[in-house]
């Protein structure tokens, strides 16, 4: 029987990256799945987001797994949005244990250049959504009568400050006062909430033309592998980012029984970033 056997889980940000990993990890180990993402683009944001293509192979990865699965367009951003596929989801799946508050988006700028569009986007999708999808999920927990988990992924960047960045260390940090003050208020019902900082993780959130040319400046069309020993010198273990299964892995512990008495917590997977002197 796997860890997550009978629960069902809500994932946003599923289309890829580490949404995707998230969903198919718990498929995995028994979960049946309801996944939003965006599947369109943010202007304010340097590289391509999601399709609706990616969505629905995130759904044949599931089903092939002989899971269940909803997946649904949805703004992390618009509340209304996260309910009606949430309505969906539950009444087809019918109940709600899980909670992977994941979507996120990056964009660097130095504090004065920052366009009011870049800081309110960031802003908007990273802490206001975790906080939208949180609204949106809890009264289907607390129907359900029998507690959950709410796994909010921030970032080593909820930890510690970076520059060129505001809006995305904003963000991060916001969201663990959200956390914080969630899993007081709903441990009488058992639902514990926590939350992820990853450092970096290979994604197209770092695997892109914009980060490309942040981190090796004055090489000519560079490339992830031209600052990836820049990456490795940032962590204690010599590598230079983590894949987002490992971040996965993480997700569904905090998410299986296993961890049924933490709450509360920030827990890095950082490959001891957070620790590097």
């Amino acid at each position: 029987m796997g860890r997550l056997e009978g629960k069902v889980a809500f994932v946003t940000g599923a289309a890829r990256g580490q949404g995707r990993s998230h969903a198919i990890r718990m498929a995995e180990e028994g979960a049946d799945i309801i996944a939003v993402d965006i599947c369109k683009q943010i202007d304010s944001v340097p590289y391509e987001l999601s399709t609706e293509a990616d969505l629905a192979e995130t759904q044949r990865l599931v089903e092939q797994l002989d899971r269940r699965i909803i997946a649904r367009p949805a703004d992390v951003r618009d509340v209304d949005s996260l309910k009606a596929v949430l309505d969906e989801g539950v009444a087809e799946l019918g109940h709600l244990d899980v909670v992977s508050a994941n979507a996120g988006i990056w964009a660097t700028a130095g504090f004065l250049e920052m366009s009011d569009e870049m800081y309110r986007d960031g802003i908007d999708v990273m802490m206001h959504g975790a906080y939208n999808t949180c609204r949106a999920t809890i009264p289907h927990i607390l129907q359900g009568g029998k507690g959950g988990s709410i796994v909010i992924t921030s970032s080593t960047a909820g930890l510690k400050g970076f520059p060129r960045q505001v809006q995305y260390n904003m963000a991060k940090h916001g969201v663990v006062g959200l956390m914080r003050s969630l899993a007081n208020e709903l441990a009488p019902d058992f639902i514990r909430v926590n939350t992820v900082h990853p450092s970096s993780v290979l994604t197209k959130m770092i695997d892109n033309a914009a980060i490309h040319r942040a981190f090796a400046p004055g090489v000519e069309n560079p490339q992830i592998e031209d600052f990836g020993d820049t990456f490795t010198a940032m962590n204690l273990l010599p590598i230079p980012w983590m894949e987002p299964v490992d971040i996965s892995n993480a997700v569904v512990f905090l998410a299986s029984d296993e961890s049924r008495y933490i709450t509360g917590i920030t827990m890095p997977v950082d490959a001891g970033f957070m620790e590097k002197v």
